[in-house]
């Protein structure tokens, strides 16, 4: 189970092996999203930039958006079998996440773009925007901390 801090008082959560996505109020009153289609777990879950929350629903391959009442739209990764894990905003106003070769991003739109990690088979794992407005990732098996740039065929990114 994942748990993120709400913009106001509600707090969201993604329950991996329920398939759900959950919002907890300040009263502790809980209210949970069944998400359609998930096969698995929802791994990752984070604040967008439109209001809503994104979250990573690894065994299905995709990405998925749910809105403050309960709307879900999900979006495939092209990629097939890349299992998204983690999710943060980027500086760019578009979603990160981390997946089993590469790193995504997605547009508030739903368009998805991946790129290819430096290090081969590093398997990027926790992604984060950090103060210095760049992108951070962990590569589990690399052993190393990266940053965007350098992704190849990224954005430049303030």
């Amino acid at each position: 189970m994942e748990l993120l801090r709400g913009r106001t008082a509600p707090c969201g959560l993604s329950r991996a092996k329920t398939q759900k996505i959950g919002r907890i109020t300040t009263t502790g009153s809980i209210t949970e999203y069944s998400v359609p289609g998930a096969q698995g777990r929802l791994t990752g879950i984070a604040a967008g930039p439109d209001g809503a929350l994104w979250f990573t629903d690894t065994d299905s391959n995709k990405v998925g958006r749910i809105t403050t009442g309960g709307s879900i739209t999900e979006y495939a990764v092209p990629t097939a079998s890349q299992e998204p894990w983690l999710i943060t905003a980027g500086p760019d106003g578009a979603m990160w996440f981390t997946e089993d070769t590469k790193i995504g991003r997605v547009t508030t739109n739903g368009v998805v773009t991946e790129y290819t990690v430096p290090t081969s088979g590093a398997y990027p794992w926790a992604i984060v925007t950090g103060p210095d407005g760049a992108l951070w990732f962990t590569e589990e098996h690399g052993g190393k901390i990266g940053g965007s740039p350098p992704l190849a065929g990224s954005p430049s990114i303030p």
